[in-house]
């Protein structure tokens, strides 16, 4: 747990500027028009190249210079609350900011790639009913410095600023919240990690996914550009109105139509649908089969999820070989199909699982309530 970085310093952290924004603080230090660019350059490199924490390490910069600076701003990251390791190697902090407010961020370690799972809300709004962050009520939206922050976070704990070899190579914005209602901040943070003389994260590998903010699909093609990912799960409206109530206001005709326009679509470019499998709700062949005729023509591929059970749920996941059955028709039909394997679920951290240690606490005893409602139904059918 990390109790050193507690927000105590003057000002407010640089961490997750915009370019622009750094261009602004920096002409108020009446820095002439010739260096710019050039001092721009050098925060920017002291912050998301060697991952300095305090402005005294920006050596490349005046001892006056950093003075200024220090009386306006620092480098503070958000407090690690708590932090845990699955016993696959997958990692969760759950993070703390300036108002009290948490949200957990998730490294998943592979052979040949890290990803790193941010969240861009405290809470989430959607109520998807399979989803435990669901349960959670929305507090409010990241700003784009503490979706980056995140990621500074997760550099620092894994001892990344120093190594040739990366370990977070891939983002995904599938932690708490729904990245497309807190567009702007989601837009500044992903343009900020792709920044080629900064985090130097690659928009391809780079993913947003929506549950289906169908008027804000095409502005992240145009204006974000990274990879797509629709947390779809289910065929029909009927079905989805209920799981992913969202599609109440945008329904699934409307999401596809979407998604068939996605600016950057190619098949270099596809988009990812996730689809959790929910034992006798939505894991049918006949919706496999829908579910081809659905997507058909879109450049993608279908990420099958095993539902990860969370205290309280009413769902069970899917049977491993009727996941398989799925499968095998979905990629019968031309679209890969892999089986997301569940990482972390140990330390609650898998899809679906993510929930503030805080929220947790404060609802232990309605889920309590709950699971005594279901044993004694269970009981009383016997």
């Amino acid at each position: 747990m990390n109790e050193n970085n507690n927000n105590n310093n003057k000002g407010s952290s640089l961490i997750g500027l915009t370019r622009e924004e750094i261009k602004d603080l920096l002409i108020k230090f009446d820095i002439p028009d010739q260096q710019i660019n050039m001092r721009i350059n050098q925060v920017w490199g002291w912050i998301y190249n060697r991952g300095v924490s305090s402005i005294d390490e920006m050596t490349t910069l005046s001892l006056d210079l950093r003075e200024e600076l220090k009386k306006h701003h620092n480098l503070d990251r958000p407090v690690i609350a708590d932090e845990q390791t699955s016993e696959d190697g997958t990692k969760k902090w759950l993070l703390k900011f300036n108002d009290n407010s948490e949200i957990e961020t998730v490294f998943i370690p592979d052979n040949e790639r890290g990803t790193l799972c941010v969240s861009s809300q405290v809470g989430c709004t959607l109520n998807c009913t399979f989803c435990h962050t669901g349960t959670q009520r929305l507090v409010r939206n990241l700003s784009s410095q503490e979706i980056i922050s995140q990621v500074v976070v997760a550099k620092d704990s894994l001892g990344e600023w120093s190594k040739e070899q990366r370990k977070i190579t891939n983002i995904v914005m599938m932690g708490m919240g729904e990245p497309l209602y807190n567009f702007e901040s989601v837009r500044d943070g992903i343009l900020t990690m792709s920044d080629d003389a900064g985090l130097s994260i690659s928009k391809r590998k780079i993913t947003l996914s929506t549950s289906g903010i169908v008027p804000k699909i095409k502005m992240a093609g145009n204006e974000i550009g990274s990879m797509l990912a629709i947390s779809l799960h289910a065929t029909n409206n009927d079905l989805r109105n209920e799981i992913v109530p969202i599609n109440k206001k945008y329904p699934i005709e409307e999401l596809i139509e979407a998604c068939r326009n996605y600016p950057v679509l190619s098949n270099s470019k596809r988009i990812t649908f996730e689809y959790v499998m929910l034992k006798g709700v939505n894991d049918s062949e006949a919706e496999a089969r829908d579910l081809v005729k659905l997507i058909s023509g879109i450049p993608a591929k279908i990420n099958l999820i095993p539902f990860n059970s969370w205290p309280g749920s009413s769902y069970e996941c899917s049977d491993w070989d009727q996941i398989e059955k799925f499968g095998n028709i979905v990629n019968r039909g031309g679209y890969a199909s892999p089986i997301r394997i569940p990482r972390g679920e140990d330390i609650s951290a898998a899809c679906g699982q993510l929930k503030s240690d805080t929220k947790k606490i404060r609802a232990s005893e309605k889920y309590k309530k709950e699971l005594a409602k279901i044993e004694s139904k269970r009981i009383g059918r016997l």
